[in-house]
């Protein structure tokens, strides 16, 4: 007997969901249909893809092996599909996108009502992660990515820069005095990234050049909780303007050492795989994205 797509993606759901139980609320089926599928699937291969404990599931060698063929018959099926829906000219589809979470709060989050509006037949998926990811992997359609990129096996789409500032809160700023020279930030608490190391580089003249490498005297691993603790006073921070232009209208931050900052614009891109088609979905997504940060 032949494998089904339905064995397929009750396969595929489980692994990405961690549990039988997930998958079937996931796709909307039964968790004994779901396992049934499972059942069937292995018999079919006559292998073992999946070991189970009462705690949790993982792949097996030959899971692994099958999960990537998996992906990518899926992945063309979805393709198809895709390529039906383009003939009625409305992109449609699942939109898997990926981006760290200050990203995704403060500009990708506050666009979907208004491109669900326009494109109401793409089903988003939204997921962060503050690393960089495999698309492959994580089974994502694209992902937004700020900095120099280095991934040579992945298209990529300017959307816009991002500039970087030095703030704090005037609660902060009160308590501690403000810095009136580079110099002067040996004597404050400087809020930083745990990785990687480049994010801890302020872009700051000096006599070390036109970036300051700090030592924080406080580690987040993300954006937004550097964010949270500088709003509460907790220290010094420098991050992208999108994250804090609410912040400085409001006056909730104030930048410090203005005149010695230098500009820096960082591109912010999005990247998808080089082998594929870039599919109407995916298009427009980033045809929307890029025009509102135009604006």
């Amino acid at each position: 007997m032949k494998t089904t797509l339905e064995e397929l993606l009750a396969f595929r759901t489980v692994v990405d969901t961690g549990s039988v139980t997930a998958a079937a609320e996931q796709l909307g089926q039964t968790v004994s249909g779901v396992s049934r599928a499972l059942r069937r699937l292995e018999e079919k291969l006559e292998t073992t893809l999946l070991s189970r404990t009462t705690r949790r599931l993982s792949l097996t060698d030959e899971g692994t092996v099958f999960l990537a063929q998996a992906r990518q018959i899926l992945s063309a099926v979805d393709e198809a599909e895709e390529q039906i829906a383009l003939r009625r000219q409305q992109p449609a589809g699942r939109l898997r996108v990926n981006a760290a979470m200050p990203f995704m709060l403060h500009v990708i989050a506050p666009l979907v009502p208004d491109f669900r509006a326009q494109y109401p037949q793409i089903e988003l998926e939204l997921n962060t992660n503050d690393l960089i990811i495999d698309l492959l992997e994580e089974d994502t359609d694209v992902a937004i990515r700020i900095g120099t990129l280095r991934d040579s096996t992945l298209r990529a789409r300017l959307l816009g820069t991002r500039r970087l500032r030095v703030l704090a809160s005037p609660a902060y700023l009160k308590a501690h005095g403000r810095p009136r020279s580079v110099d002067d930030l040996r004597q404050h608490t400087l809020l930083g990234f745990v990785q990687p190391e480049s994010l801890n580089l302020w872009p700051l003249r000096g006599p070390h050049g036109d970036h300051l490498r700090i030592e924080p005297a406080l580690k987040a691993s993300s954006g937004e909780t550097l964010r949270q603790l500088a709003l509460q006073g907790a220290g010094i921070v420098c991050l992208a303007d999108f994250m804090t232009a609410e912040d400085r209208r409001k006056g909730d931050l104030a930048q410090v050492l203005p005149d010695a900052t230098v500009e820096v614009l960082q591109p912010i891109h999005a990247v998808y795989y080089r082998n594929t088609q870039l599919a109407s979905r995916i298009a427009c997504f980033l045809d929307f994205l890029e025009a509102r940060l135009a604006s």
